[in-house]
């Protein structure tokens, strides 16, 4: 049935969590590609057979006429389809952009993206740290200012030592050791999951 393959693939992408990314259903998406190359193929058909006929396709109102209304209905309902899809998992990527900007992204959500929004996660998080880089600001951190600009932390997973903080002084993030840092130098990795901010 005409629309069963694009629809199938909008249910998939409103069954996952807000915000999480599923796999992208390449097979999927290619099939219903495929549906609308066929719908396109099928409508030129019986376009040109009622032109052919010497009919105007404005007034013509026969069964190739409403044959060929169903297959540009079918290929418009499958191209909304597929652009929802798209656009919503972009708005994901977008918003992951966020929370983990100049990163690279985690391998358990790399294997989730299609080559081409792998390419659109690093050009964008690329612009964007450009940006920010330019104008000397770090859009990434909270919106709302903070009381304190320091914050004790603790490292959830071993990051290294030598690492250069904002002051230019290094740091040693240790499995289980605590810290006081500039919220601005913990934010990367506390949006990473590498540490957790201990609050009272």
């Amino acid at each position: 049935m005409y629309g069963r393959k694009a629809c199938q693939l909008v249910k998939e992408l409103a069954s996952g969590e807000k915000g999480q990314l599923a796999q992208f259903n390449s097979d999927l998406f290619e099939q219903v590609i495929s549906e609308c190359q066929q719908h396109h193929l099928e409508l030129q058909s019986l376009l040109r057979k009622i032109q052919d006929e010497g009919l105007d396709l404005q007034t013509t109102k026969n069964e190739d006429h409403f044959g060929a209304l169903v297959h540009h209905l079918a290929l418009v309902r499958n191209k909304r389809c597929l652009m929802a899809y798209v656009y919503n998992r972009a708005e994901t990527i977008r918003s992951l952009i966020w929370k983990i900007v100049g990163s690279m992204l985690p391998p358990e959500i790399q294997e989730k993206l299609s080559n081409s929004e792998e390419e659109y996660f690093k050009k964008h998080s690329a612009r964007l740290k450009e940006y920010m880089s330019k104008m000397e600001l770090d859009l990434t951190v909270d919106m709302v200012p903070p009381k304190d600009p320091y914050i004790q932390v603790r490292v959830l997973d071993d990051i290294g030592e030598g690492i250069v903080l904002s002051d230019d002084k290094t740091a040693n993030f240790a499995l289980h050791s605590i810290h006081f840092l500039k919220r601005t130098d913990a934010e990367q990795y506390i949006s990473r999951g590498l540490m957790e901010e201990l609050r009272g």
